[in-house]
């Protein structure tokens, strides 16, 4: 059995993924090392959904083939999107790479380490596994965040073809996870100690479609809430015209699912919707965005928009503004438009350059920012539930409010003399904020 190191980039989807794969190496016998220059074996699960994202990839292939020759490392595998996009190209240009398993193959890594390592000539050709149909499987997973929150990956693959996305090409057609698998790996990390689990795809909204012949996420909600010890549910990537009057009902009645959406939405002109290939439309957008209010006037709605997209003029640019400062989002995040290859918007006219998308960005984002500090300004003197993550020195610790998703959001700053473990929940009135974060003391 090998030494392995591990390293997980990119989003929480890949994050869950790496951490089914280290659980299957364990359960093979393999030891998980924390020093690469000690490693037999290092593995690199990839990103390659933008430009930045790929950069990173092959920088880290790069840093982790000189243990080669600088460590003990006698294998280097890249799983994930990366090598399921550019196979040919990692196998041209990156020589010191031995084996690539694509974002459907993650199961088959320990075979893999040990067809690697049993081979005595390892100038053989690269293995190279990426089918994209089914599912991987794994009885278990390790996580990797000693903070007790999880995310619980429901569905892989998209069927949406937005014309800037190179999503269904990396990771395939939607498909769901069967909801037992699901309810029994929630009951597994709650016993573990998690109390919050946020539930991701790349749409969960459409959980269950292809398994069940309809729309399943309601009746996943209503199983997971029946855990014991599970204290938040958290819904990420929810796309707007999926959002439902089920689901809004049963995020409203029940006190487990916090009163947060993830709703991307891109963009706001109809035009430069259109040109995305989005299947909604600026009407659409307030209509559920009025829906989700009226239902739960607590709500925390965070949305993500693309600057710069091929065609996006000044006037669009301006719209967008204005809709950001109407809407007033709780959470925003920008990214400049990233032409990628083997999209439709690769190939679109009227490109724009990228200092335009970059002042774009920064206009969003101070537009954002004002409606952010506006928001916490409300804030102050209310109550509100959070989640305890650590604490950062004596008598201070960082938590979450339920409108705030980890790794992405903001924070609270709970000051109190009485000991706080991570994980628990309890009720913060805000006292003070300063940009994005609130700092408050335990309500008494």
């Amino acid at each position: 059995m090998a030494s392995v190191y591990f390293v997980s980039l990119g989003c929480d989807k890949n994050l869950c993924d790496s951490e089914h794969m280290i659980f299957d190496l364990q359960k093979s016998g393999h030891n998980i090392c924390d020093d690469p220059a000690e490693a037999e074996v290092i593995v690199i699960n990839t990103c390659s959904f933008i430009l930045d994202a790929m950069q990173e990839s092959i920088d880290t292939i790069i840093e982790m083939g000189s243990y080669k020759e600088n460590g003990s490392c006698r294998a280097l595998i890249i799983t994930g999107c990366l090598g399921q996009r550019f196979f040919d190209e990692i196998e041209a240009e990156l020589p010191e790479v031995d084996a690539v398993l694509g974002t459907n193959s993650w199961d088959k890594l320990s075979a893999t380490i040990d067809e690697l390592l049993a081979a005595k000539d390892m100038t053989t050709p690269m293995i190279r596994i990426d089918e994209l149909t089914g599912l991987p499987r794994s009885e278990g997973r390790v996580r990797t965040d000693p903070i007790p929150c999880a995310y619980l990956k429901i569905a892989e693959g998209c069927n949406k073809r937005c014309t800037y996305c190179v999503i269904p090409k990396l990771r395939g057609a939607y498909r769901s996870v069967p909801m037992e698998e699901l309810i029994n790996e929630a009951k597994r990390l709650v016993s573990e100690g998690v109390t919050e689990i946020s539930l991701v795809a790349q749409e969960v909204t459409l959980y269950g479609v292809d398994l069940y012949g309809e729309k399943s996420l309601t009746r996943l909600l209503k199983e997971l809430t029946k855990i014991e010890g599970l204290g938040w549910i958290r819904l990420l990537y929810c796309y707007p015209e999926e959002i439902d009057d089920d689901l809004i009902e049963v995020m409203a009645q029940n006190e487990k699912i916090c009163h947060y959406i993830d709703m991307p939405i891109q963009h706001s002109s109809d035009a430069i919707l259109k040109r995305m290939g989005r299947r909604t439309d600026k009407a659409d957008i307030v209509r559920i965005i009025e829906k989700l209010r009226n239902a739960m006037p607590d709500i925390a709605i965070r949305t993500t928009l693309i600057a710069g997209f091929p065609g996006e003029t000044e006037e669009d640019h301006k719209e967008l503004l204005d809709f950001i400062k109407t809407i007033r989002f709780d959470r925003l995040g920008c990214f400049a438009y990233s032409r990628e290859e083997g999209t439709v918007a690769y190939d679109m006219e009227d490109q724009v350059p990228d200092e335009i998308k970059d002042r774009w960005v920064d206009e969003i984002m101070r537009a954002q920012k004002e409606v952010t500090l506006d928001i916490n300004k409300s804030l102050l003197n209310t109550t509100i539930r959070c989640f305890i993550e650590g604490s950062i020195e004596e008598g201070v610790y960082v938590a979450r409010s339920y409108r705030d998703a980890g790794d992405v959001d903001c924070c609270v700053f709970v000051e109190t003399k009485d000991p706080l473990m991570s994980g628990e929940f309890c009720d913060v009135t805000i006292r003070d904020f300063k940009d994005y974060d609130l700092i408050g003391e335990i309500a008494h």
